[in-house]
Protein backbone atom coordinates (compact mmCIF):
# COMPACT_ATOMS: atom_id res chain seq x y z
CA UNK A 1 0.00 0.00 0.00
CA UNK A 2 1.38 3.32 -1.02
CA UNK A 3 -0.89 6.14 0.84
CA UNK A 4 0.29 9.92 0.92
CA UNK A 5 -0.86 11.56 4.20
CA UNK A 6 -0.70 14.98 5.54
CA UNK A 7 1.75 15.53 8.66
CA UNK A 8 1.00 18.62 10.74
CA UNK A 9 3.70 18.58 13.73
CA UNK A 10 2.04 21.40 15.73
CA UNK A 11 3.34 23.38 18.47
CA UNK A 12 5.21 22.68 21.96
CA UNK A 13 5.71 18.83 22.27
CA UNK A 14 4.14 18.98 18.98
CA UNK A 15 7.15 18.10 17.09
CA UNK A 16 8.24 15.34 19.75
CA UNK A 17 5.58 13.27 19.91
CA UNK A 18 5.11 13.40 15.72
CA UNK A 19 8.78 12.42 15.61
CA UNK A 20 7.61 9.28 17.57
CA UNK A 21 5.16 8.20 16.37
CA UNK A 22 6.02 8.23 12.70
CA UNK A 23 8.83 6.26 14.21
CA UNK A 24 6.70 2.86 14.68
CA UNK A 25 4.58 3.82 11.78
CA UNK A 26 7.73 3.43 10.04
CA UNK A 27 8.87 -0.07 11.54
CA UNK A 28 5.36 -1.21 10.68
CA UNK A 29 6.56 -0.65 7.03
CA UNK A 30 2.99 0.40 5.73
CA UNK A 31 3.78 2.20 2.58
CA UNK A 32 3.02 5.68 4.38
CA UNK A 33 4.12 8.59 2.39
CA UNK A 34 4.23 11.77 4.23
CA UNK A 35 3.35 15.20 3.31
CA UNK A 36 4.59 18.01 6.31
CA UNK A 37 2.28 21.16 6.61
CA UNK A 38 2.67 23.95 9.09
CA UNK A 39 -0.28 25.00 11.03
CA UNK A 40 -0.46 26.78 14.85
CA UNK A 41 2.15 29.36 16.08
CA UNK A 42 4.77 27.42 14.15
CA UNK A 43 2.78 28.51 10.88
CA UNK A 44 2.08 31.87 12.53
CA UNK A 45 6.21 32.42 12.98
CA UNK A 46 7.18 30.59 9.62
CA UNK A 47 4.23 32.31 7.21
CA UNK A 48 2.35 34.62 9.08
CA UNK A 49 -1.14 33.26 9.84
CA UNK A 50 -2.15 30.01 11.73
CA UNK A 51 -3.58 28.15 9.36
CA UNK A 52 -1.94 28.49 5.91
CA UNK A 53 -3.71 27.65 2.29
CA UNK A 54 -1.22 25.15 1.36
CA UNK A 55 -2.18 23.25 4.40
CA UNK A 56 -5.36 23.64 3.42
CA UNK A 57 -4.65 22.33 0.48
CA UNK A 58 -2.83 18.95 1.39
CA UNK A 59 -5.88 18.16 3.45
CA UNK A 60 -7.76 18.36 0.87
CA UNK A 61 -5.54 16.42 -1.90
CA UNK A 62 -4.66 13.78 0.64
CA UNK A 63 -7.78 13.31 2.54
CA UNK A 64 -6.24 12.28 5.62
CA UNK A 65 -4.13 14.07 8.24
CA UNK A 66 -2.36 13.18 11.57
CA UNK A 67 -2.05 16.58 13.57
CA UNK A 68 -0.48 16.96 16.88
CA UNK A 69 -1.80 19.68 19.21
CA UNK A 70 -1.76 23.19 17.81
CA UNK A 71 -1.66 26.31 20.09
CA UNK A 72 -4.27 29.04 19.40
CA UNK A 73 -2.96 32.46 20.78
CA UNK A 74 -4.64 33.80 23.26
CA UNK A 75 -6.52 37.37 22.18
CA UNK A 76 -9.09 38.67 20.11
CA UNK A 77 -9.07 38.32 16.21
CA UNK A 78 -7.69 34.35 16.88
CA UNK A 79 -10.30 32.20 16.70
CA UNK A 80 -9.26 27.84 17.11
CA UNK A 81 -8.01 26.32 14.57
CA UNK A 82 -9.34 22.93 15.82
CA UNK A 83 -12.99 24.25 15.03
CA UNK A 84 -11.22 26.27 11.73
CA UNK A 85 -10.45 22.86 10.29
CA UNK A 86 -13.69 21.05 11.50
CA UNK A 87 -15.72 23.77 9.76
CA UNK A 88 -13.42 24.39 6.87
CA UNK A 89 -13.71 20.37 5.77
CA UNK A 90 -17.25 19.05 7.42
CA UNK A 91 -15.78 16.88 10.01
CA UNK A 92 -19.09 16.22 11.69
CA UNK A 93 -18.01 13.09 13.36
CA UNK A 94 -15.63 13.46 16.67
CA UNK A 95 -14.79 9.70 17.70
CA UNK A 96 -12.90 9.38 21.07
CA UNK A 97 -12.19 6.25 22.55
CA UNK A 98 -12.18 5.56 26.23
CA UNK A 99 -10.18 2.14 27.27
CA UNK A 100 -8.42 0.85 30.82
CA UNK A 101 -4.54 0.26 30.21
CA UNK A 102 -2.16 -1.57 32.31
CA UNK A 103 -0.04 0.02 34.54
CA UNK A 104 -1.46 3.43 34.41
CA UNK A 105 -2.84 6.09 37.42
CA UNK A 106 -6.20 5.13 36.43
CA UNK A 107 -9.13 5.37 38.15
CA UNK A 108 -10.38 2.21 36.24
CA UNK A 109 -6.96 -0.15 35.39
CA UNK A 110 -9.51 -2.28 33.86
CA UNK A 111 -13.31 -2.58 32.38
CA UNK A 112 -13.45 0.68 30.78
CA UNK A 113 -13.98 0.24 26.92
CA UNK A 114 -16.04 3.03 25.11
CA UNK A 115 -16.29 5.30 22.34
CA UNK A 116 -17.54 8.82 22.28
CA UNK A 117 -19.50 9.89 19.12
CA UNK A 118 -19.57 13.54 19.84
CA UNK A 119 -20.80 16.01 17.01
CA UNK A 120 -18.36 18.11 16.13
CA UNK A 121 -20.25 21.31 13.32
CA UNK A 122 -23.41 22.39 15.51
CA UNK A 123 -24.35 23.81 18.80
CA UNK A 124 -23.40 25.77 21.10
CA UNK A 125 -19.47 26.17 19.66
CA UNK A 126 -21.09 27.02 16.30
CA UNK A 127 -20.10 30.85 17.56
CA UNK A 128 -23.34 32.19 15.82
CA UNK A 129 -25.32 35.21 17.25
CA UNK A 130 -22.41 36.13 20.05
CA UNK A 131 -22.86 39.18 21.80
CA UNK A 132 -22.12 41.24 24.30
CA UNK A 133 -24.47 44.23 25.56
CA UNK A 134 -23.06 47.72 25.75
CA UNK A 135 -23.13 47.23 29.04
CA UNK A 136 -21.12 44.54 29.67
CA UNK A 137 -24.03 42.76 31.74
CA UNK A 138 -25.54 40.42 29.09
CA UNK A 139 -23.91 38.18 26.58
CA UNK A 140 -25.97 35.89 24.17
CA UNK A 141 -25.38 33.14 22.41
CA UNK A 142 -27.04 30.96 19.30
CA UNK A 143 -27.19 26.91 19.68
CA UNK A 144 -28.48 25.21 16.38
CA UNK A 145 -29.16 21.87 15.86
CA UNK A 146 -30.61 20.58 12.49
CA UNK A 147 -32.14 17.28 11.39
CA UNK A 148 -29.66 16.51 8.81
CA UNK A 149 -26.52 17.28 11.78
CA UNK A 150 -28.94 14.97 14.01
CA UNK A 151 -28.85 12.36 11.50
CA UNK A 152 -25.74 11.75 10.29
CA UNK A 153 -23.98 11.49 13.39
CA UNK A 154 -26.03 9.36 15.27
CA UNK A 155 -26.50 7.17 11.87
CA UNK A 156 -22.37 7.58 12.15
CA UNK A 157 -22.59 5.89 15.52
CA UNK A 158 -24.78 3.30 14.43
CA UNK A 159 -22.74 2.09 11.95
CA UNK A 160 -19.43 2.19 14.28
CA UNK A 161 -21.60 -0.43 16.51
CA UNK A 162 -22.61 -2.44 13.41
CA UNK A 163 -18.93 -2.30 11.99
CA UNK A 164 -17.15 -2.66 15.21
CA UNK A 165 -19.22 -5.32 16.66
CA UNK A 166 -20.38 -3.30 19.37
CA UNK A 167 -23.70 -3.91 21.10
CA UNK A 168 -25.52 -0.62 22.59
CA UNK A 169 -25.76 2.81 21.88
CA UNK A 170 -26.29 5.77 24.28
CA UNK A 171 -28.05 8.65 23.01
CA UNK A 172 -27.13 11.33 25.57
CA UNK A 173 -29.40 14.87 25.56
CA UNK A 174 -30.99 17.30 27.57
CA UNK A 175 -34.56 17.39 25.87
CA UNK A 176 -36.36 17.93 29.35
CA UNK A 177 -35.26 21.09 29.64
CA UNK A 178 -33.28 22.06 26.53
CA UNK A 179 -36.90 20.95 24.38
CA UNK A 180 -35.96 22.34 21.26
CA UNK A 181 -32.43 21.84 20.31
CA UNK A 182 -32.11 18.72 22.61
CA UNK A 183 -35.53 17.92 21.83
CA UNK A 184 -34.82 17.52 17.88
CA UNK A 185 -31.72 15.58 18.34
CA UNK A 186 -33.39 12.97 20.53
CA UNK A 187 -36.57 12.85 17.70
CA UNK A 188 -34.09 11.92 15.09
CA UNK A 189 -31.84 10.02 17.09
CA UNK A 190 -35.19 7.67 18.18
CA UNK A 191 -35.98 7.22 14.28
CA UNK A 192 -32.37 6.21 13.37
CA UNK A 193 -32.28 3.71 16.22
CA UNK A 194 -35.39 2.15 15.11
CA UNK A 195 -33.35 0.95 11.35
CA UNK A 196 -30.71 -0.92 13.64
CA UNK A 197 -33.30 -3.17 15.74
CA UNK A 198 -29.98 -5.34 16.53
CA UNK A 199 -28.32 -2.25 18.23
CA UNK A 200 -29.46 -2.15 21.25
CA UNK A 201 -30.17 1.57 22.26
CA UNK A 202 -30.97 3.77 25.51
CA UNK A 203 -31.78 7.00 26.48
CA UNK A 204 -29.91 9.17 28.99
CA UNK A 205 -29.71 13.02 30.11
CA UNK A 206 -26.91 14.42 30.54
CA UNK A 207 -26.35 14.84 34.21
CA UNK A 208 -27.12 11.11 34.82
CA UNK A 209 -24.60 9.98 32.15
CA UNK A 210 -21.68 11.65 34.11
CA UNK A 211 -22.55 10.32 37.43
CA UNK A 212 -23.40 7.19 35.61
CA UNK A 213 -19.56 7.46 33.65
CA UNK A 214 -17.85 7.68 37.29
CA UNK A 215 -20.11 5.26 39.16
CA UNK A 216 -20.45 1.88 36.49
CA UNK A 217 -18.60 3.11 33.26
CA UNK A 218 -18.60 -0.61 32.51
CA UNK A 219 -22.41 -0.16 31.14
CA UNK A 220 -21.26 2.28 28.07
CA UNK A 221 -20.37 0.89 24.75
CA UNK A 222 -21.00 3.81 21.96
CA UNK A 223 -22.10 7.22 23.76
CA UNK A 224 -23.55 9.62 20.90
CA UNK A 225 -24.60 13.52 21.62
CA UNK A 226 -24.26 16.86 20.35
CA UNK A 227 -21.25 19.12 20.25
CA UNK A 228 -21.11 20.93 23.60
CA UNK A 229 -22.46 17.80 26.03
CA UNK A 230 -19.67 15.71 23.57
CA UNK A 231 -16.71 17.66 24.44
CA UNK A 232 -17.41 17.40 28.04
CA UNK A 233 -18.36 13.40 28.33
CA UNK A 234 -15.44 12.65 26.19
CA UNK A 235 -13.19 14.42 28.65
CA UNK A 236 -14.60 12.97 31.81
CA UNK A 237 -14.08 9.11 30.10
CA UNK A 238 -10.50 10.40 29.34
CA UNK A 239 -9.93 11.22 33.42
CA UNK A 240 -11.62 7.51 33.63
CA UNK A 241 -8.51 5.98 32.22
CA UNK A 242 -5.58 7.85 32.73
CA UNK A 243 -6.07 11.12 31.64
CA UNK A 244 -5.57 12.97 28.13
CA UNK A 245 -2.27 11.45 27.78
CA UNK A 246 -4.33 8.27 26.86
CA UNK A 247 -7.06 9.90 24.72
CA UNK A 248 -6.78 9.78 20.73
CA UNK A 249 -9.10 11.89 18.27
CA UNK A 250 -10.36 11.13 15.11
CA UNK A 251 -12.44 13.91 12.94
CA UNK A 252 -14.19 12.29 10.57
CA UNK A 253 -16.31 13.79 7.24
CA UNK A 254 -16.99 12.91 4.15
CA UNK A 255 -13.95 14.13 1.94
CA UNK A 256 -11.53 14.45 4.74
CA UNK A 257 -10.52 12.95 8.22
CA UNK A 258 -7.98 14.46 10.47
CA UNK A 259 -6.42 11.83 13.52
CA UNK A 260 -4.90 13.57 16.38
CA UNK A 261 -3.76 13.75 20.23
CA UNK A 262 -6.76 15.82 22.06
CA UNK A 263 -4.42 17.02 24.68
CA UNK A 264 -2.42 20.27 24.79
CA UNK A 265 0.92 21.51 23.06
CA UNK A 266 2.14 21.12 26.91
CA UNK A 267 4.41 23.96 26.78
CA UNK A 268 5.66 23.60 29.81
CA UNK A 269 7.67 20.09 29.19
CA UNK A 270 8.32 20.94 25.33
CA UNK A 271 12.24 20.23 24.38
CA UNK A 272 12.39 17.70 27.74
CA UNK A 273 11.92 14.97 25.99
CA UNK A 274 9.40 13.68 28.28
CA UNK A 275 6.36 14.52 26.62
CA UNK A 276 4.16 10.48 26.58
CA UNK A 277 3.27 10.32 22.69
CA UNK A 278 0.52 7.33 23.29
CA UNK A 279 -2.56 9.67 22.80
CA UNK A 280 -1.37 10.24 18.99
CA UNK A 281 0.10 6.81 19.00
CA UNK A 282 -3.70 5.77 19.25
CA UNK A 283 -4.70 8.75 17.08
CA UNK A 284 -2.65 6.71 14.45
CA UNK A 285 -4.05 3.36 15.02
CA UNK A 286 -7.39 5.17 14.70
CA UNK A 287 -6.21 6.69 11.30
CA UNK A 288 -4.79 2.87 10.29
CA UNK A 289 -8.95 1.84 10.66
CA UNK A 290 -10.21 4.61 8.53
CA UNK A 291 -7.43 3.77 5.65
CA UNK A 292 -8.94 -0.24 5.99
CA UNK A 293 -6.19 -1.50 7.68
CA UNK A 294 -7.75 -2.85 10.85
CA UNK A 295 -4.90 -5.71 11.55
CA UNK A 296 -1.80 -3.03 11.62
CA UNK A 297 -4.28 -0.85 13.72
CA UNK A 298 -4.78 -4.10 16.68
CA UNK A 299 -1.18 -4.26 15.96
CA UNK A 300 -0.31 -0.68 16.73
CA UNK A 301 -2.64 -1.17 19.59
CA UNK A 302 -1.37 -4.56 21.00
CA UNK A 303 2.28 -3.16 21.07
CA UNK A 304 1.15 -0.08 23.30
CA UNK A 305 -0.45 -2.65 25.69
CA UNK A 306 2.26 -4.87 25.95
CA UNK A 307 4.52 -1.96 26.24
CA UNK A 308 3.00 -1.32 29.71
CA UNK A 309 2.65 -4.44 30.35
CA UNK A 310 6.17 -4.97 30.57
CA UNK A 311 6.61 -1.11 32.14
CA UNK A 312 9.36 -0.54 29.23
CA UNK A 313 10.68 2.93 28.85
CA UNK A 314 7.62 4.41 29.99
CA UNK A 315 7.57 8.48 30.59
CA UNK A 316 7.61 10.03 33.45
CA UNK A 317 3.52 10.99 33.66
CA UNK A 318 3.46 6.65 33.27
CA UNK A 319 5.95 6.26 36.71
CA UNK A 320 9.16 5.28 34.18
CA UNK A 321 12.24 6.67 33.39
CA UNK A 322 12.19 6.73 29.85
CA UNK A 323 11.65 9.69 27.22
CA UNK A 324 9.54 10.00 24.45
CA UNK A 325 11.74 8.30 22.19
CA UNK A 326 12.47 5.25 23.90
CA UNK A 327 9.07 4.75 24.54
CA UNK A 328 8.55 4.92 21.31
CA UNK A 329 11.19 2.70 20.38
CA UNK A 330 10.16 0.15 23.11
CA UNK A 331 6.04 -0.10 21.30
CA UNK A 332 8.24 -0.26 17.66
CA UNK A 333 10.20 -3.12 18.73
CA UNK A 334 6.74 -5.04 19.83
CA UNK A 335 5.15 -3.77 16.59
Amino acid sequence: MTQTITVIRGDGIGPEIMDATLHVLDAMQLGLQYEEADAGLAALEKHGELLPQATMDSIRKNRVALKSPLTTPVGEGFSSINVELRKRFDLYANVRPAKSFPNTKSRFPSGVDLITVRENTEGAYIGEGQMVSEDGATATLTQKITRKGSERIVRYAFDLARKTGRKKVTVVHKANILKSTSGLFLKVAREVAAQYPEIQCNEMIVDNTCMQLVMRPEQFDIIVTTNLFGDIISDLCAGLVGGLGLAPGANIGTDAAIFEAVHGSAPDIAGKGIANPCALLLGAAQMLDHLGLPEKATRLRDAIVATLEAKDSLTPDLGGEGNTMSFAKAIASRV
